[in-house]
C-alpha cells in the first residue's frame, strides 16, 4: 500500500490562554499542502520502520510513526504487523506537521491494511493522544481547529493557492517557543484576525488575507531565529501577496496570485535557501474512505 502524508500550514494561529491541564487553548485555521512524505505499508509479522530521504529523522521506537502503529495495534488488540517505509520530504521542526502527517497516514493506512474498518472518529481519538495535529491531518481540507487542536470545523475554500515554502534556518522546539511566549505578559500577545482569514479564504481575496494573517508565536520565534523575518521579506520582494511563519516555525510560506508567479519566485529563492518547495494548498483531504 502506497500513501501520501501531506504537510499543513497555519493560516492563523491564536492562543487564547493556558488550560488547567497545561495544554493551551488554541484557535487556528489550518490547511493541507500538496507537499508530502511518501509511506509504503506491507503486511508483516512485526512492526518495523525504514526512513529514507534528504530529511533525517530517527527510525527508533520513539518515532511518531511507530508509536501510532503500536497505538492502533493495542487499541484493536491485533498481532498483525507492518513493514513501514517512510520517504521524508517535509522539513522537520518546521511547523509543517510532518510527524503528525506521517502518523495520521499510518493510522489511516493500517486501518485498511489490517481490515479494522474503524471510522475516522476512532482514528482521531487514537491520534490525538499522540499529537494534537493528528486529527486535522486525518481529516484534512481547510479547517478551524479549536481546543488543543482536536475540535475541527470544516470551512469553505474558494480555490487552491500556489505557494513557496521555505525553512530558512535551523528548526525550532515547540516547547522552547511556548516557554519563551510565557515570558511575555499575555495582554501583549499578538493575535490574528481569524474571522478575516476565514472570509478571505472563502472569497479568494488575497488582499484581505494579507491583512488578516497572524501567528501569536511568530514574534517569539523571530527573536530566536532572525532569519525568519528576513525570509518573509525575501518572499514579499519576490512577489508573495502574503507571507508568514507556520506553527511554531521555523518554516515560512509565501502565497502567490498565480502558479507562474510562484514558480518564478521559487526558481530565484531556491538558489538562496537550501530547503525551498513549490507547492499549493489542497481543498480536500486525499484519503479515500
Amino acid at each position: 500500500m502506497q500513501l501520501k502524508a501531506w504537510a499543513k500550514i497555519n493560516w492563523s494561529l491564536d492562543i487564547l490562554g493556558q488550560r488547567e491541564d497545561g495544554y493551551h487553548q488554541m484557535d487556528m485555521i489550518m490547511q493541507l499542502l500538496e507537499l508530502h512524505d511518501d509511506i509504503t505499508l506491507e503486511l508483516s509479522d512485526t512492526l518495523s520502520l525504514r526512513v529514507d530521504g534528504r530529511v533525517r529523522v530517527p527510525d527508533t521506537s520513539d518515532n511518531l510513526v511507530l508509536r501510532a502503529a503500536k497505538a492502533l495495534q493495542d487499541y484493536a488488540g491485533v498481532r498483525m504487523g507492518a513493514a513501514i517505509q517512510l520517504t521524508k520530504r517535509i522539513p522537520v521542526c518546521a511547523g509543517l506537521g510532518g510527524g503528525s502527517a506521517d502518523a495520521a497516514c499510518v493510522l489511516h493506512g493500517l486501518n485498511k491494511l489490517w481490515e479494522l474498518h474503524y471510522p475516522l472518529e476512532t482514528l482521531c481519538d487514537i491520534g490525538v493522544k499522540l499529537g494534537a495535529d493528528i486529527p486535522f491531518c486525518l481529516t484534512g481540507g481547510l479547517m478551524r481547529a479549536e481546543g488543543i487542536g482536536e475540535v475541527l470545523s470544516p470551512l469553505p475554500c474558494k480555490r487552491s493557492l500556489p505557494m513557496v515554502v521555505i525553512q530558512p534556518c535551523r528548526g525550532l522546539s515547540t516547547r522552547e517557543v511556548f516557554t519563551a511566549l510565557h515570558e511575555i505578559p499575555q495582554e501583549n500577545w499578538a493575535h490574528p484576525d481569524t474571522e478575516g482569514v476565514i472570509q478571505a479564504l472563502h472569497e479568494g481575496n488575497l488582499h484581505l488575507l494579507a491583512a488578516s494573517l497572524g501567528n501569536t508565536l511568530q514574534p517569539v520565534s523571530e527573536k530566536m531565529r532572525p532569519e525568519i523575518r528576513k525570509c518573509i521579506n525575501d518572499l514579499k520582494e519576490h512577489g508573495a501577496r502574503a507571507a508568514q511563519m507556520t506553527g511554531s516555525g521555523s518554516a515560512i510560506y509565501g502565497v502567490f496570485s498565480t502558479t507562474a508567479a510562484a514558480r518564478t519566485a521559487y526558481e530565484a529563492l531556491k538558489k538562496k535557501y537550501r530547503t525551498c518547495h513549490l507547492t499549493h494548498t489542497m481543498t480536500e483531504c486525499g484519503y479515500e474512505e
